[in-house]
C-alpha cells in the first residue's frame, strides 16, 4: 500500500496512543483529587474540566491557537526550548486530542473512585496504610473497570478528533494528516474509494473500542 494511504492511519494511531497515555495519567490524578471532596468552587472547576466535551471543536482549536500560538508567551517559550513552534506539528495534534478526550477519562475515573466504599479506605488507613498504599491497594483496584472504560473511550475520541486538530495541527500529509482530515480531503477531491477505505478502518477501530468499553462496563 502507498505511504499516502498508510501515513494517516499511523499518525492517527500515534496521536491517539500518546494522547490516551497523557489523559490517563492526568485524568486519574485530577479525578482522585475531585472525588468525594467538597470545597468552594468545586462545581466551577468540574464545569471547566468537562467543558471541552460540549464545546465545538473549532472553539477548542481556536483557544489552543491563542494559548499556544507563536504570538503567545507560552508558544514563544516552547519555540525557544524546542527550537520550533508547537503549532502544525504532530505534537500539536496530541495536545488537541488530549484536550477533547480528557473529559471522558476524568468523568469515568471520578465515577470509579466515588463508587469505592470509603469504609474500606478508612479501614486501610487505620491499619497503617499511607495515602499511596490506600490508592494502589484499595482505590485503584476497585475502580479499575471504570478507569479502563475511560481509557478506551478516550482513545476512540482521540482517534476521531477532527476540528481542533485541523485548526491547531493542520493537515500536512505525512506529518499531521490524520484519518479524519484525510477523509475530508479525499471527499473534497472526489476520491470516494479512498475516503471509504479510511472510513471503514476508522469505524472498525471505533467499534472494537466501544465493544471493549461495553464489556468492561458490564463487569463493573
Amino acid at each position: 500500500m502507498p505511504a499516502s494511504f498508510i501515513d494517516p492511519i499511523l499518525i492517527s494511531l500515534k496521536i491517539a496512543t500518546v494522547s490516551t497515555l497523557i489523559v490517563t495519567i492526568i485524568g486519574i490524578a485530577v479525578s482522585r483529587f475531585m472525588a468525594n471532596r467538597t470545597f468552594r468552587g468545586k462545581s466551577m472547576i468540574d464545569t471547566l474540566l468537562m467543558l471541552p466535551l460540549v464545546l465545538p471543536p473549532s472553539v477548542v482549536g481556536f483557544i489552543l491557537l491563542v494559548g499556544f500560538g507563536a504570538s503567545s508567551p507560552v508558544g514563544r517559550w516552547i519555540e525557544t526550548i524546542f527550537q520550533h513552534p508547537l503549532v502544525f506539528t504532530w505534537q500539536a495534534g496530541v495536545v488537541a486530542s488530549s484536550v477533547v478526550a480528557f473529559p471522558l477519562m476524568y468523568q469515568s475515573a471520578r465515577i470509579g473512585f466515588e463508587s469505592v466504599d470509603s469504609n474500606l479506605e478508612d479501614a486501610a488507613r487505620v491499619d497503617g496504610g499511607g495515602k499511596w498504599t490506600v490508592l494502589w491497594t484499595i482505590s485503584l483496584p476497585l475502580s479499575l473497570n471504570a478507569i479502563v472504560s475511560g481509557i478506551i473511550l478516550s482513545f476512540a475520541r482521540a482517534l476521531g478528533e477532527f476540528g481542533a486538530t485541523l485548526m491547531f495541527a493542520g493537515n500536512l500529509p505525512g506529518k499531521t494528516q490524520t484519518m479524519p482530515t484525510a477523509i475530508y480531503v479525499a471527499i473534497d477531491s472526489g476520491k470516494m474509494e479512498l475516503a471509504w477505505a479510511w472510513v471503514a478502518i476508522t469505524m472498525l477501530i471505533s467499534m472494537v473500542m466501544l465493544l471493549l468499553s461495553y464489556r468492561v462496563s458490564v463487569r463493573t
